[in-house]
């Protein structure tokens, strides 16, 4: 059964298309919407929670809305993922998805078969935490190498862990895994481990480490003698990356890149190979950032967000000298997860930053100019999904995982 989507002003005609293979549905969305000059409201209706809180410069939250004009279709091609957290593509095209149990699956192409791996360290799999990124080595044709993030237990709680090892030849276990890198201090703690991992040009580790979310260790993120609420940057074998800010620097940990992050699950590189983070804020303050080397990002001093109980944080201070401001912020928050920018087969969607929403459940599409957001569409509402990564797919579609287990594809009609 085919069905396909008009969108005028609203979303007019619904239909859908369901596959003749198991549980897999099809919705093409056809988008012709137009407003008077071309010009779209942003999306968010909610009202803010901190009304009085100004941006720093225009365009800096609520920019104007965009609508996406050509055909695309969104397809479920795989329902029972259980827990997933990170997801990249193998070379031959098919995904290597994490669990956050502890292990991960490898999933067809098409989304039909699903095999696991095993043989990771134990994680400690308690709300936020477990099996959590993964990233291919670049070289993975000549050494399969995989790189992960995981919530590692140990006498006195647990941290964000990097471990690395190589994908046996059946493909069902990890050969030689190994811990790399910890970022410490430990804590007995449940939540914001951060967790991303993405490669520069060199080969070379940017990871995201939360601030571990309570009073008591939020102010480590601006503790320059600890890992928590960073961004990092190592080698392969977990050592500081040559040419990172701080290397010499008594006052400052070596393997930092940045620093002043609350819980960054985002990152990505753009066309031009700039780092950019995306942060769940507080009640609002959700942010993306341009990550430059030896920032301070603010938090802990600085927030577009509230604490959870509605008081202000640190007098509700939004800027302050010798801190970065956010490209780009949102409040109510979003909870931003995964975040890509989007290299395939839709034209208008190169290179906007596409970003994976939980508590928002959609998917967001930035439209980002000379390192401004000139446009955002929200995509995916009516799935009322936690949308916990985004990937760019070899086949030039766009794929994302959900905390419900399903894989998602998108793709142009």
């Amino acid at each position: 059964m085919k069905t396909s989507i008009v969108n005028t002003s609203v979303l007019l005609t619904f239909l859908f298309l369901v596959s003749c293979t198991g549980n897999s549905k099809t919705t093409s969305i056809k988008n012709t919407t137009e407003t008077q000059n071309g010009r779209l409201p942003n999306p968010e209706t909610l009202n803010k929670n901190s009304p009085n809180f100004e941006p720093a410069f225009e365009g800096q939250t609520r920019v104007e809305g965009v609508k996406t004009k050509m055909a695309y279709n969104v397809e479920v091609i795989n329902s029972d993922l259980g827990k997933p957290w990170g997801i990249v593509n193998l070379p031959d095209g098919r995904f290597l998805i994490t669990e956050k149990s502890g292990f991960m699956s490898i999933v067809s192409a098409d989304g039909k078969t699903i095999s696991k791996v095993e043989g990771f360290p134990t994680v400690d799999s308690k709300a936020q935490g477990g099996l959590l990124d993964v990233a291919l080595d670049p070289d993975f044709k000549n050494n399969r190498m995989i790189y992960w993030t995981f919530s590692e237990p140990v006498s006195g709680g647990n941290h964000t862990a990097v471990g690395k090892g190589k994908l046996s030849s059946d493909e069902r276990t990890i050969e030689n895994p190994q811990v790399i890198f910890r970022a410490t201090p430990t804590y007995d703690g449940k939540l914001h481990y951060g967790s991303r991992l993405v490669f520069d040009k060199d080969g070379n580790l940017f990871v995201s480490a939360g601030e571990r979310s309570d009073i008591e260790t939020r102010p480590l993120a601006q503790n320059t003698m600890a890992y928590l609420g960073k961004v990092l940057k190592i080698t392969k074998e977990g050592k500081p990356a040559p040419g990172n800010p701080f290397i010499g620097n008594s006052k400052y940990k070596p393997e930092i890149y940045s620093y002043g992050h609350r819980n960054p699950q985002g990152l990505a590189l753009d066309e031009t190979g700039q780092l950019w983070e995306a942060e769940m804020g507080p009640k609002g303050g959700d942010e993306v950032n341009l990550i430059k080397p030896g920032k301070n990002y603010g938090w802990g001093d600085v927030t577009y967000g509230i604490e959870y109980s509605g008081k202000e944080i640190n007098a509700g201070t939004t800027q302050k000298a010798g801190t970065e401001q956010p490209v780009y912020y949102w409040d109510p928050s979003i909870s931003m997860s995964g975040i890509t920018f989007y290299t395939g087969n839709m034209e208008e969607w190169k290179n906007n930053l596409m970003l994976g929403c939980l508590s928002g459940e959609k998917i967001i599409r930035l439209v980002i100019k000379n390192n401004k957001v000139v446009g955002e569409e929200w995509l995916l509402e009516d799935k009322k999904e936690r949308f916990r990564d985004v990937l760019n797919g070899q086949d030039g579609n766009l794929y994302a995982i959900t905390d419900s287990g399903k894989l998602y594809k998108i793709s142009k009609e």
